[in-house]
């Protein structure tokens, strides 16, 4: 079933679940934050790509206003709830708000993944970071644990992190987080080695040469 909704497109990808929070200032988002908050509205982020609103997006919960400014200003926390297709796209949402609005049709989730991926996909999560060096705590496995909670932790581009996003199934974007990982881990590996050769130029080197002579 289609339904309205309030959009605030931005230059990033949500994912169903995921915590965001913003700093809101400008005129017409405050406008969608105060309306969000008096009316139990939810609204959605769709991607922005060179400037034009993307098909896809994520239907966002307003959880709180964390801080209200004197100019108006404010700060919220949100959570990611559910994908969502445009049909239709409005400059301005009804009765003549500053603010977009579509109209949108919910994907629905299959989110019946494998438990040996989970397992694999963390473990070549850790070797990035340990590779890396990196000190990030990462989601830990759990009943609501899905490739969502890993799609920021992977190293993707903004455009594969929306490719990500339109996947229809848990087990299609396991598959295709493990490819994209696969292909990573060596690039990132052969890349640190590299830098490594590169901080140890003029220094003196020990080298042990082959005994072939």
């Amino acid at each position: 079933m289609a339904e309205i909704i309030p959009l605030f497109p931005l230059k990033l990808v949500v994912f169903p679940t995921e915590q965001l929070n913003l700093h809101i200032f400008e005129p017409k988002y405050k406008q969608l934050i105060k309306d969000c908050y008096e009316q139990n509205l939810s609204f959605g982020i769709p991607p922005v790509f060179n400037n034009k609103v993307s098909d896809y997006g994520t239907l966002l919960n307003l959880m709180e206003i964390s801080k209200q400014y004197d100019e108006g200003e404010m700060d919220i926390k949100t959570l990611g709830a559910k994908r969502f297709k445009i049909l239709e796209l409005y400059k301005n949402a009804p009765d003549e708000k500053l603010y977009a609005a579509a109209k949108v049709e919910y994907i629905s989730e299959n989110l019946n993944g494998r438990k040996v991926f989970y397992k694999l996909l963390l473990s070549k999560v850790k070797d990035l970071f340990s590779i890396l060096k990196i000190n990030k705590t990462l989601p830990q496995k759990g009943e609501e644990f899905t490739t969502y909670r890993l799609a920021h932790y992977v190293g993707f581009s903004l455009e594969q992190e929306y490719d990500f996003l339109k996947i229809p199934d848990e087990l299609s974007r396991q598959e295709f987080m493990l490819s994209h990982l696969e292909q990573m881990i060596p690039m990132v590996r052969e890349m640190e080695r590299l830098r490594k050769l590169a901080a140890m130029n003029g220094h003196f080197k020990d080298i042990i040469p082959p005994d072939i002579v």
